[in-house]
């Protein structure tokens, strides 16, 4: 259900789903990563809108 509910969190901010899993897994969290660098990766930031556009 997680997943489900992040693919549709990220068509609402009108990115392209497989983009952005694509783009989640090549910039994948490590356990050194501070809050911005999260931040970074959320479908709703202006960085990965740009990367993912439809």
């Amino acid at each position: 259900m997680k997943i489900y509910s992040l693919v549709e969190s990220v068509k609402a901010n009108g990115i392209d789903p497989l983009k952005y899993l694509t783009y989640l897994l090549d910039n994948r969290p490590s356990a050194d990563m501070s809050d911005d660098d999260f931040e970074r990766l959320a479908p709703w930031s202006n960085e990965t809108r740009k990367a993912c556009e439809l």
